[in-house]
């Protein structure tokens, strides 16, 4: 399964509004997409807002986006962007 790793920006992390964004957008793709923290075993649905949350990712945290289906590969490009983009918190 295809993954990527990449960390957190934002200086409030991962809260409702980046958890929401985050959730949709992986709903956007028919592919299953899970989460988990880079630290941890735990993974989480990616399509969820409140499995997101339960991540409690801060600023700096790395995650794993691991994601299984025919558009994979467009849906952790997505995915990856959207986090590294810092959610356009500021």
């Amino acid at each position: 399964m295809p993954s990527r790793i990449v960390t957190i920006s934002n200086r409030l992390g991962l809260h409702a509004r980046p958890a929401m964004m985050l959730a949709e957008c992986a709903s956007g793709f028919a592919c299953a997409v899970t989460i988990r923290r880079d630290d941890t075993d735990e993974t989480v649905d990616g399509k969820s807002i409140m499995q997101l949350l339960m991540l409690a990712g801060t600023c700096g945290t790395a995650l794993e986006i691991t994601a299984e289906g025919a558009d994979a590969d467009a849906a952790l490009d997505a995915l990856a962007r959207l986090v590294e983009s810092g959610f356009d918190d500021e």
